[in-house]
């Protein structure tokens, strides 16, 4: 249903995490009896998750430790990573910068090319430790390093920008042709973000094995304001979930839909996945994991644009080991650690076994769901009067 901004123009009403819960149901579950694991192509996970792309939250030992808990870490190619040999250095530097100095010295550091031999390098790195590499890189290079990327033998790449389209039109210079790079390219690619129905289809029928959706949702992202551009993610997501139907029935295919930013707690994650994704991709909860190169600090790919910065240097704090935040035991009561905990849990008291079960859970309306009854947490800035 539409409704009328004004005379001439209408719009949907739209929804986010805050606005919507999940409703419990007749039959309920073990947390122990519930599978969380998904498949991507040949690769299996023990958790739906893709850490990323952001240089404060992936490097290759982060890669490797998200890998080793169940989960996969997607790494910026065109990051701190491929443009340094050793960048702990900066990482120090830009933990220490004051906010008013942070973006326009991180333009500066972003300026150095990058190094192709550091792509193949840090690709390696993740795939001798025995975990599936996956890394990013955006439409307007991935070409320039579609030849790195094959000969250091990466498992699924990224294509990755704040807004990707199966059609984009450009009068100075050859766009990316998504379709028949992706068709003809040896690896499974993923795309992203969207935040549409009819965008989502369209970059399904590229021959993407999953798409990323999300356009600024991210702690750090900024584009929401800087743009004016972007869907609440509980019904970019479904809309997604709407196109991964119709495709399926169009070809017989299925294409993954990743809700990619704008989830902190594990009851985020599970409302993601009630509405359609079949994974997530977070950044911020990560990055406050006491392994996150970042100390702490996170920063979107958009971040030292060198034009048009859209997004900011966010401090997420330092509370936890990855594999608490990811997997447990929780020693907060927030809903930041054992965010996959919580997904089972959640899945459990709904009656649902696995995540494609789960994704036809009933979600309602409720936007008194986070206030209800929480008048001293809010007072006093607990639990969820902490958010």
């Amino acid at each position: 249903m539409e409704v009328e901004i004004g005379i001439g123009k209408s719009g949907r009403r739209a929804y986010g995490f805050d606005d919507i819960a999940i409703v419990p149901s007749r039959r309920t579950r073990d947390p122990e009896d519930v599978d969380i694991t998904w498949d991507l192509d040949a690769y299996q996970f023990q958790i739906p998750l893709v850490a990323s792309a952001m240089d404060g939250v992936v490097s290759p030992a982060t890669a490797i430790e998200i890998g080793r808990i169940g989960g996969a870490a997607c790494l910026n190619l065109e990051g701190l990573w491929t443009r340094y040999e050793d960048p702990d250095p900066i990482f120090e530097e830009i933990a220490t910068l004051p906010t008013d100095k942070a973006t326009a010295r991180m333009q500066e550091v972003y300026s150095k090319p990058i190094e192709e031999d550091l792509i193949g390098q840090r690709i390696r790195e993740i795939k001798d430790a025995g975990v599936t590499a996956i890394a990013s890189l955006t439409p307007q290079k991935v070409q320039q390093y579609a030849k790195h990327v094959l000969d250091a033998e990466l498992d699924v790449l990224v294509i990755q920008g704040t807004v990707v389209s199966a059609e984009h039109v450009s009068k100075t210079a050859e766009p990316l042709n998504l379709k028949r790079f992706i068709r003809e390219f040896d690896l499974p690619v993923i795309v992203g973000g969207c935040a549409s129905y009819s965008t989502a289809l369209h970059l399904m029928r590229t021959g993407a094995v999953g798409v990323l959706v999300g356009v600024g949702p991210g702690q750090a992202c900024t584009s929401r304001g800087v743009l004016g551009i972007g869907v609440p993610q509980a019904t970019a997501i479904a809309d997604a979930a709407g196109a991964r139907i119709r495709h399926l029935d169009e070809t017989g295919v299925y294409v993954h839909v990743i809700a990619d930013g704008g989830m902190r707690t594990g009851g985020d994650v599970a409302k993601a996945i009630a509405c359609g994704a079949d994974a997530v991709m977070i950044g911020s909860p990560l990055a406050s994991a006491y392994e996150a190169p970042g100390r702490g600090y996170h920063w979107g790919m958009a971040t030292f644009h060198p034009t048009l910065p859209r997004g900011a240097r966010v401090y997420a704090g330092q509370k936890a080991t990855l594999a608490e935040i990811l997997t447990g035991p929780a020693h907060e009561n927030d809903g930041t650690l054992n965010i996959f905990g919580a997904l089972r849990t959640s899945m459990a008291t709904t009656g649902h076994e696995t995540l494609k079960e789960f994704q036809k859970a009933e979600v309602m309306i409720a936007p008194s769901l986070q206030t209800e009854g929480k008048s001293m947490q809010r007072a006093q800035g607990v639990g969820m009067g902490s958010r």
